[in-house]
This record gives structure tokens, sequence and C-alpha cells, in this order.
């Protein structure tokens, strides 16, 4: 507030010396009222504002100058203008501010809905299966062959496998659609993609991922847990997802104050028609009975990239989605290089 007011005053004493008027002043000091009541929250800035741009009006720019009079009635208007300036613009501003905050509670509401109806009975088919087979081996399991019994168990490590990555999304997105703040550590760029393979290769240990880093040393302000999650669900999309793929590549790039990651494969690319809603949520809301492998995983992609969406909005960044030229889809995402905070 104080700087804005420190402008306009600065402006007016240009105005004053170079073109030798005051009918401009009022007019500066008016825009700073405004300007100072658009970017703060509430009526207060606003109307302190506008109380200590009239005093400085009055005493320097008004006949008697270095004298505050309020009698004269040009004085009176002149004050009463200004804080009726700031009380309407803050009430535009607030009453703005509070639909962008209803706006952003109802998204979150369809997402809380969304995903509510994708796992509902999502959880049921994987645990029964469980269920069913664990029990199935340690009442009867001298009944069935070797190749049964490992058929059996894999079934077992599969479903329980898609439930641990389920309930790791799910839990992310309950972590960030709350009131916990975002704390980012200065994380090494080859530290976070080491990890990320590690993890990776424990989960699919046939599929190999091309490499492209910085030649530099990169530092990244990040929930390193977090960051780590929206790569390999990226990754873990490509494999589960991707069509024909053969070659999967993970690019990372310095622009200007961002890093800039890029998952791209070669598969078949992504229909048009899901391309645009890949991270709104919105392909969570099919309303299908259909409980198979095929149709948890692709619940399962639609959860993935909606926590992407939200982990990376959380970090001021942006992501996106693209079918490549050449073949194949890109998913692309940035993170800010900024100063770290203990409060961030």
């Amino acid at each position: 507030m104080l700087v804005v007011i420190a402008i306009g005053v600065g402006l007016c004493l240009i105005i004053k010396t170079t073109f030798t008027t005051d009918i401009l002043i009022p007019a500066v000091m008016v825009f700073s009222v405004f300007l100072i009541s658009v970017f703060t929250d509430g009526y207060v800035y606003g109307i302190l504002a506008s109380i200590v741009s009239v005093i400085i009006v009055n005493f320097a720019f008004t006949f008697p100058y270095f004298k505050i009079d309020f009698l004269i009635p040009e004085n009176i208007t002149s004050a009463i203008i200004m804080i009726a300036i700031a009380f309407i613009t803050c009430g535009f501003t607030s009453k703005i501010k509070y639909q962008e905050m209803l706006k952003k509670e109802s998204e979150m509401e369809k997402m809380r809905a969304n995903l509510l109806r994708a796992v509902s009975h999502d959880f049921r088919t994987p645990l029964t299966t469980i269920y069913g087979a664990s029990s199935a081996l340690i009442e009867n399991g001298r009944e069935f062959t070797d190749e049964q019994r490992e058929k059996m168990l894999r079934g077992i490590q599969q479903d329980s496998q898609w439930l641990y990555r389920m309930v790791e999304n799910l839990l992310s997105i309950t972590r960030l659609d709350g009131d916990i703040k975002l704390i980012k550590t200065p994380i090494a760029l080859d530290e976070l993609i080491d990890s990320v393979l590690i993890k990776f290769a424990k989960r699919y240990p046939d599929q190999e991922v091309e490499v492209n880093l910085p030649d530099e040393l990169v530092i990244i302000p990040m929930d390193a847990i977090l960051i780590e999650q929206v790569i390999i669900n990226i990754l873990e999309n490509a494999v589960q997802h991707a069509e024909g793929m053969k070659n999967l590549a993970l690019n990372v790039k310095c622009d200007g104050d961002r890093v800039v990651f890029e998952i791209q494969d070669d598969g078949d690319g992504i229909p048009e028609d899901r391309l645009k809603h890949l991270f709104d949520g919105s392909l969570l809301g099919d309303s299908s009975n259909e409980v198979s492998a095929d149709c948890r995983q692709r619940k399962n992609a639609g959860i993935g990239l909606s926590v992407c969406a939200t982990i990376i909005k959380a970090h001021g960044g942006d992501i996106s989605a693209y079918n490549s030229v050449e073949g194949g889809a890109v998913f692309r995402f940035t993170l800010k290089i900024e100063e770290v905070t203990d409060e961030q």
C-alpha cells in the first residue's frame, strides 16, 4: 500500500513541477486508491489508502499549501469521492474473489464426487479376488498344480499393486485438497530422476526408459515425493495405455526460469475426444458397471492424471498433453525455479 501511495505522490510531484498544474493530481491519487483496493483483500487497506491520499492531496497539493483544511467544498468533495471509490472497488473485488473461491470449491467437489463414483465399487472387486484366491490356496492348496498356484499368486500380486497405487493417488489428492501447506525443499534433478527410475524399474523391469537431462546441475524446489509420483504416474500410464509402444523417453530441459519435463512414447497416441479431458477429472465419471481389470486400469489412469494435475498446480507449474507429429503421446509439465521459503 505504502509503495503505491509513494509512487502516486512521486507522479504528482512530477506533474506539478512539469506542467505547473494541480488538475491531474486528484486523478492520480484516485487511481492509486483504486489499485490498492483491487490488489488487497477486504476493505481496510482501500479505506486507509483513501484517507491517506485525501490528507496528502489536501496538505501538499491543495491551496492553502502545507496546511490541512477541509472547510473548502472542493476538498470535502475530493475526500468523499476517494472514499466512495475505495468502498465500491473493494466491494466488487471482494465479490469477484468470493465467486472464484466458490468456483474452486465447486471444482474440488466435482473431483471428489467423480473419485467416489470411480472407486466406490472398484475396491470390492480386487479385494474379493485377493480374498477368494488366498482362501482357496490356504484351504485347498494341495489340490492345485504349481502352474495354477503361480497364476493365483500373480493375480493376488497384481490386484494388490493396483490397490496400493490407487490408495497412493487418493491420499495425495486428500493431502493437497486440505489445508496442509506444501513444503518445498531444494532437490537435485539427477537425484530425483534416479529415484524415479529405481522405483519404476521395480514395477516394470522389462520396460526401458531413455533419459535425457541437462548437463549442468539443476536444483528445483519441490515436494520430491509428490513430483516422483507425477513422473511415475505418467510413465505407468504410457506402459498400460500406449498401444503399440516400443520406446519410452523422459526428457528434461531448462527454459528460462522453468524446468520442462516431457515423457514421450511412440504408441498410437491419445484419442482427440479424451485428450482435452485428461486432467480435469471428468473421465472418472463413467457410470459403467464394468469391473474388469482393463476397466479398473482405465479409471486408475484418470485418477492418476488428475493427481498429477493437482500436484503440479500446487507447485505453481503447468501440465499438458498432446499427440506428437511423429506418433505417440507427449506429457509435458513445468516446475518454476524459485527461492525456497519455510512457509511455502
